[in-house]
């Protein structure tokens, strides 16, 4: 078992354990969680002995084998097949010994021993073996030849956690493997850590998903470990009731519950309103019962909606939804779409990997033009919009409050300061530059940015990557008192099932009103990919064994062929790294707060035309990008 004794870890000066105990018994799934900056990656490092404990025993049965999930891809030339095949160690050293002892005319007897072993781990299936792995988490067949450079971040965090789940091991740790994957990857990776025979420690703030996997919760509660029986639900009972007790806290939550409530007073008797009223009871009833676990959460915001609105605000008609590639020819992702977005309006949108979820998100917020059809806005629309790029468009160079002072530059800095404080910049953090902020930071400052901005339209693509459990949670109850329309894309099935009140299912080309629940879904799924799976077989059966030499004797033939292309994308990514050089410095120029002391503005001007004329550079550079790497993908395709 894993057995930690009076473990005393300091970091950075500040103290994460002190004495802390904690006993996890073979073959146990535990959640670890807690607020970031608490120490739970911390707690992993020590259990990989990539640092000591200050005082105390940290001990792990000598001879397990331990898998975990790195946070660093290397942009490297090697397919993304054989990056998760080097996940297997024992595998990758007997096919290299393999290949040595044919090459150098080893004896048979050594020969057959090494082929012996290699059948004992079952590695002939490894190649099969990390190919479903890499298909279960989204990767198309024709990707997993591709060199590991050519993927994004959040696809190369999806190499990585490929490659642990093909180590085999006997303890895995998993950091946030649900960052960066959508729901149908999200529900598949359940099922595969449900039959996982090891032991596995996971740090996740995905209730749904701790709630599917785990037997058992490691919670960081004042320097200490706490270990609670049962999964997240019951962990948040359980904590609930001891809260619960103290009156003071219990006061706070009723002043929470109290509030919801008088909106559903208010409400509820108005048609226009009644949907949005029910969904808020929902909501109270779930609030009721684990409101007290959160009750010393340090978020506590709202989402404030414009005074202004339209009816429809959105209506999207006939519209064809997809790109234009570089010879002109329209590659329709959706078809037909017909939908109009009310007041009040509150869709999840469900479907599966690359089924168009993200497209049509962009389609409603203007940034990616139809192909055919009508995009009509009404009137008073105020789009707020949240997606992962969102976090990358913020000046790494500008502080929280600097973001919005640029957008209110009359607004008074303590009124921007309270703003921020519900978001959990409080005290000088509001000065900090954002350079140096984690990921769930950034994207607490990004829903601040977009909330400060009263939006009737929310249109939300995976806005819980990298917030913990509490903000989470803050969000759903910010979301279910919004009194504007929501279009949410989710892979947290928390708050898909606490915010929208209708679900559509984008799939097949199509987008069209979903009758199911989330639990229908997840069978709708299973259903969808067992189908898929089955066509490709009888593809591949079909396909006759000349046939097969002469696909990879062509393969050869168009990977030179294409090699002019790669080149190519080769030199306009460096071109791309040398822009966002020059933009951040430019931007970092414009953060100087000493810049708008007055009597400036030439300068001002001249940086902001730069930083337009670098923004635009960057843009031409993305999009010859994504025209290269299409058509080196619809060649791969052919």
């Amino acid at each position: 078992m894993i057995n930690l004794q009076g473990v005393s870890v300091q970091r950075g000066g500040r103290e994460l354990l002190h004495e802390a105990d904690c006993r996890i018994f073979p073959g146990h799934k535990v959640g670890i969680i807690g607020a970031n900056g608490c120490g739970k990656s911390t707690l992993f490092k020590l259990l990989l002995r990539e640092i000591d404990s200050d005082t105390g025993r940290v001990e792990i049965p000598a001879g397990w084998r331990i898998a975990h999930m790195a946070q660093e891809v290397p942009a490297g030339e090697q397919s993304a097949l054989d990056y998760v095949l080097d996940g297997d160690a024992e595998l990758r050293q007997l096919q290299a010994a393999l290949t040595r002892a044919e090459s150098d005319g080893t004896d048979g007897r050594q020969l057959a021993e090494l082929h012996e072993h290699m059948a004992a781990i079952d590695g002939y299936s490894g190649p099969a073996r990390a190919a479903q792995l890499l298909d279960g988490l989204g990767f198309a067949h024709s990707e997993q030849q591709r060199p590991v450079r050519s993927f994004s971040g959040g696809w190369r965090i999806r190499l990585n956690l490929a490659r642990a789940l093909m180590c085999p091991a006997d303890l895995m740790l998993l950091d946030e493997p649900t960052n960066h994957l959508d729901l149908d990857a999200t529900l598949w990776l359940e099922q595969w850590l449900q039959r996982f025979p090891g032991t596995l420690l996971i740090i996740s703030h995905d209730r749904d998903f701790l709630d599917a996997v785990v037997d058992g919760i490691v919670s960081f509660e004042q320097q200490s470990l706490v270990l609670y029986s049962g999964n997240y639900s019951a962990f948040e009972r359980t904590r609930a009731e001891r809260l619960a007790q103290q009156q003071v806290q219990y006061e706070k939550q009723q002043a929470e519950r109290a509030h919801m409530e008088d909106f559903v007073r208010r409400f509820r008797a108005k048609a226009t309103k009644a949907r949005q009223a029910q969904s808020r009871l929902k909501a109270l009833d779930r609030m009721a019962e684990i409101a007290p676990a959160h009750i010393d959460s340090p978020f506590r915001f709202s989402l404030p909606s414009s005074d202004k609105t339209s009816d429809p605000l959105i209506d999207l008609r006939e519209a064809d939804i997809g790109y234009r590639d570089s010879g002109g020819e329209d590659k329709v992702i959706v078809r037909k779409v017909q939908l109009g977005i009310q007041p009040g309006r509150r869709i999840g949108l469900l479907g599966p990997n690359g089924a168009g979820k993200s497209s049509l998100i962009k389609t409603l917020a203007g940034e990616l033009p139809l192909l055919h059809g009508e995009r009509l806005c009404g009137e008073h629309l105020a789009i707020g919009y949240f997606a992962q790029h969102q976090l990358e468009a913020l000046d790494g160079a500008a502080s929280p409050l600097l973001h919005l002072q640029r957008l209110s530059p009359d607004a008074s800095e303590q009124s921007l300061r309270d703003f921020l404080g519900g978001y959990g910049f409080v005290g000088d953090r509001v000065f900090e530059k954002v350079g140096g902020f984690s990921g769930g930071e950034k994207a607490r400052l990004a829903l601040a940015i977009l909330a400060w901005q009263k939006p009737n339209l929310l249109l939300l693509d995976e806005p819980t990557n990298h917030l913990d459990l509490e903000m989470r949670h803050a969000l759903t109850l910010a979301l279910a008192e919004f009194p504007g329309a929501v279009v949410l894309v989710s892979h947290d099935r928390h708050l898909l099932a606490n915010t929208a009140d209708e679900f559509m299912l984008v799939a097949n080309g199509r987008a069209e009103p979903y009758d199911g629940d989330l639990e229908d879904y997840k069978q709708w799924l299973l259903n969808f990919r067992r189908n898929e799976k089955a066509e490709e077989k009888a593809a591949t059966a079909d396909t006759p064994t000349e046939d097969k030499k002469a696909q990879r004797r062509a393969a050869a033939a168009l990977r030179e062929q294409l090699k002019p292309l790669t080149n190519r994308l080769k030199r306009i990514e460096q071109q791309m790294a040398q822009a966002e050089k020059a933009l951040a410095q430019v931007e970092e120029q414009l953060a100087d707060e000493n810049l708008y002391s007055g009597g400036q503005q030439d300068e001002i001007a001249r940086l902001n035309r730069s930083q337009a004329e670098q923004r635009e550079t960057l843009d031409t550079l993305e999009m010859e990008w994504l025209e290269i790497s299409e058509q080196l993908e619809d060649a791969r395709g052919d």
